[in-house]
């Protein structure tokens, strides 16, 4: 089988993997692209010059939602936190301080 050069996500499954690799464990996360826009006179194919815009993908990232979206996913439900382990007697296990 020959190696992949290319994968893609739909994007809420990239909000899921954004939210595992950032450690969000609650709420309800959505994706978000932030374009830039600039203009430029340009001519293509030695056509006559036309202004042009040009739009960068400046940042990807995730935005906390108020509620779920469509593109969005609740990270208590796809990255659940760790429980906390207790002790016998039901006493949370805590690091003893060194005396000094």
């Amino acid at each position: 089988m020959a190696d992949a050069s290319q994968y893609t996500l739909p994007y809420k499954e990239l909000s899921e993997v954004l939210v595992k690799h950032l450690g969000v464990h609650e709420g309800y996360w959505s994706i978000f692209v932030r374009f830039g826009i600039q203009a430029a006179n340009m001519s293509l194919n030695n056509a006559a010059y036309a202004p042009t815009a040009i739009v960068p993908v400046l940042e990807i990232g995730i935005t906390r939602e108020p509620e779920l979206g469509p593109l969005g996913v609740d990270a208590a439900e796809v990255n659940p936190a760790e429980p906390v382990r207790r002790r016998e007697g039901g006493r949370r296990a805590t690091k003893r301080r060194r005396k000094q």
